[in-house]
């Protein structure tokens, strides 16, 4: 349930449910301290900070606070003020005023010097986490603690973090918030209990860095600290690592170099993650329920967007240089299953509903500009299909959209007025994926038949069927102009496909489940899947590596191999026994030995055998 270093590196300190508190040498792997004296679940533990001082404090879910020393291997005192979960400790720089935070919605004040509690705090929320603010820090600087005023060492501050998922930082003497942060940065499933919507711990980091926070599900908040021109304390978020994605769902490429990866998980906010660092960067909420599928271009004024369809049964149009919702779109009348932008123009894109409808959404650079959210309206609307859409792809020129459903069909419509061009029949179960290849008339389907057919758009022909996967297909994408496409399915495998062949060239195994996202780098030459075991992989293409490498290797084997004819020449057997060796050719080894036992006298044969014998 807790552990804790003591500050000389030798000491660690483990508590659990089973009540009990041990310490351990860290060396020698073996236990020194054995403390019973909790009636519940130890929570929290910490050593005291100065190293001369053998303490170690632990709180519980008793509502005690237990002092022991190492020395005499005692409990010496027990702090009871709290009604519930004592939930994190913290201990000033002096080492003589001890925190402690609870469950119960208080912090309480004790003085080590005689174990007694000094004042009890309200913070008006259950409390996770507490941390004391060294005198010298910045944040105190920043809030416009005078200098002399810390010297002085009358007053102290500390920040608490809790359930509401906000930073507040607290003067110690008067008791008093004095800073308090306006909104949460936690994203986690509204489907969560409320218990786990807010910070879980909290910490100062070292050379004044900031504040690290941490969530219940496993991000890494960094914050740093400002004071604006107006004078008013800020907090700035600098760095999320994300511990656990949760299902995949959706990501794209972002950005005109694509240094950004957009990621739909099970989440109401998508997260963009810097592809160099993989560190969330940001985060784009505004949706009320799971966003499910995103898509991304470059405006023709050179704008990064994104747009996301949710559960929530609206689409939204993202900005990500301001990094806000500029446009929504309501008038599906179920969730959002898929949304693909325009490819040419990229002035209007489309998308697909479980209500079996496709819409498309039109805006200009006007709105763009224009600052804050405004609705969307659909230019054109079509009941498309009699099961939920699962996929949308715009053809190159913008004069064609493709989807796939769940009736097991794929339809081609002619934008912008959505009128019906063919419908492609074939797959024996729903299509989860289409796309129009980028450079021939035909698009790729994937679909719950462990198939993946390529169509003609004209006529509506198949062209090609590919077999391979053990179950469904869950996502086909084309590559290397057109020339190839990769695959990935619930069997947890991607797979790469030649297509003038009909050939799988290479299968990969590296998801634990099923495979929902699947993006392909134009630029980067680079692929990014993801799935329900929560992995995102990055995939880089090594061909040209690989063909270099296999030069190289052929190009060696041949200067071995005319080192081995000179050594024949040259009749040093001894050496050209070793080449042949190594270069595998047994044929030509035989033939060496035969030479070797036909010409050469006893002596070197003998000489030989000896090397033959130590030869490794």
């Amino acid at each position: 349930m807790a552990m804790s270093c003591h500050a000389s590196g030798g000491l660690l300190a483990t508590a659990g449910a089973d009540k009990k508190v041990c310490v351990w040498d860290v060396d020698g792997g073996f236990c020194t301290h054995f403390f019973r004296g909790h009636t519940a679940v130890v929570t929290t533990i910490m050593f005291h900070k100065d190293p001369k001082r053998l303490l170690l404090f632990s709180g519980s879910d008793d509502g005690t606070v237990r002092v022991w020393n190492l020395e005499s291997k005692k409990c010496i005192a027990v702090l009871n003020a709290h009604f519930s979960t004592v939930t994190s400790l913290a201990l000033s720089e002096d080492g003589l005023t001890l925190l402690s935070a609870g469950r119960d919605k208080v912090v309480n004040v004790w003085d080590l010097r005689k174990y007694a509690s000094k004042k009890t705090i309200p913070a008006y929320e259950m409390i996770e986490g507490v941390s004391f603010i060294g005198p010298g820090s910045g944040i105190l600087a920043c809030l416009g603690v005078e200098a002399a005023k810390l010297k002085e060492k009358t007053d102290g501050y500390f920040l608490t973090v809790g359930e509401r998922g906000i930073v507040r930082i607290w003067c110690l003497e008067s008791a008093v918030c004095v800073f308090e942060q306006q909104s949460s940065d936690v994203t986690i499933n509204s489907e969560n209990e409320e218990s786990r919507r807010g910070f879980t711990a909290t910490n100062m980091l070292p050379d004044d860095q900031g504040i690290l926070c941490v969530t219940a599900d496993q991000q890494f908040l960094f914050y740093s600290c400002t004071r604006t021109d107006e004078g008013t304390f800020q907090l700035n978020l600098y760095k999320r690592l994300i511990g656990y994605n949760d299902e995949i769902l959706d990501l794209k490429f972002v950005g005109e170099e694509e240094q950004y990866l957009a990621v739909a998980t099970n989440l109401e906010q998508v997260r963009v993650y810097d592809v160099a660092s993989m560190s969330c960067s940001y985060v784009l909420a505004g949706h009320t329920e799971i966003v499910v599928c995103l898509d991304t271009c470059v405006s023709a004024s050179g704008k990064t967007l994104v747009v996301t369809g949710s559960k929530d049964n609206t689409v939204r149009l993202w900005d990500m240089e301001k990094r806000s919702c500029i446009g929504t779109g309501k008038g599906h009348l179920g969730a959002i299953g898929c949304v693909a932008f325009s490819k040419k123009s990229k002035n209007f894109f489309v998308s697909g509903s479980s209500d079996r409808t496709i819409k498309v959404w039109t805006w200009d650079d006007t709105l763009i500009d224009a600052g804050g959210e405004v609705p969307l309206k659909a230019k054109a609307g079509v009941a498309a299909h009699d099961k939920d859409i699962n996929s949308l792809s715009v053809s190159p020129n913008d004069g064609l959209v493709c989807s796939g459903s769940e009736d097991r069909t794929a339809s081609i419509w002619k934008l912008p007025n959505l009128v019906s061009s063919v419908v492609l029949k074939g797959h024996k179960r729903g299509i989860w994926s289409v796309e129009f290849s980028p450079v021939e008339q035909c698009v790729i389907t994937s679909s719950g038949d462990k198939t993946v057919k390529i169509w003609h758009v004209a006529d509506g022909s198949c062209l090609k069927t590919f077999e391979g996967h053990t179950s469904s297909v869950l996502r086909a994408s084309f590559l290397s102009r057109g020339t190839q496409f990769v695959s990935c399915g619930s069997d947890g495998l991607v797979k790469l496909w030649t297509i003038k062949t009909n050939e799988c060239i290479a299968t990969y195994d590296k998801h634990d489940g099923k495979v929902w996202a699947l993006a392909v780098g134009k630029k980067t030459e680079m692929l990014a899947t993801g799935g329900t075991d929560s992995d995102l992989n990055l995939w880089h293409d090594c061909t040209m590596e690989d063909k270099q490498e296999d030069f190289l290797k052929k190009e060696e084997e041949v200067l071995r191999g005319q080192e081995l004819e000179n050594a024949v020449s040259d009749s040093d057997y001894t050496r050209a026994i070793q080449l042949a060796f190594e270069l595998r050719r047994p044929r030509r080894l035989l033939e060496l030995f035969s030479q070797l036992c036909r010409y050469s006298s006893l002596k070197v044969v003998r000489s030989l055998c000896f090397f033959l014998y130590k030869f490794d």
